[in-house]
């Protein structure tokens, strides 16, 4: 069983930066993929950032040179450095946890646990 807790969300100005933190505990098993997603009112959850379990990571093109995920080696601590926030980027943004080796952002049917969420809001 694998538990995930977000946190670090919260309400910043356009063109500001957030931190997210994902704590990860339980077992995860030997292979395994982290990732970030988000899911606004009204809309899809969505792939942000994930990495596979060889320590590559993918973005959506979205959030490509804005934001960053980066982890222990472990990836007991999974991190979402978001810079130069847009209000697009509101949502409530997950870290979930694959039981595979390779993954991206488009594939959020291959993620088997998530966390509670933790709400962004970018305002104008």
């Amino acid at each position: 069983q694998v538990q995930l807790v977000e946190s670090g969300g919260g309400s910043v100005q356009a063109g500001g930066s957030l931190r997210l933190s994902c704590a990860v505990s339980g077992y995860t098993g030997s292979t395994y993929c982290m990732g970030w997603f988000r899911q606004a009112p009204g809309k899809e959850r969505a792939g942000v950032a994930a990495i596979d379990d060889d320590g590559s990571t993918t973005y959506a093109d979205s959030v490509k040179g804005r934001f960053t995920l980066s982890s222990d080696n472990a990836k007991k601590i999974l991190y979402l450095q978001m810079n130069s926030l847009k209000p697009e980027d509101t949502a409530m943004y997950y870290c979930a946890n694959a039981h595979a080796r390779y993954c991206d952002t488009d594939s959020v049917g291959l993620y088997n646990y998530w966390g509670q969420g933790t709400q962004v809001t970018v305002s104008s």
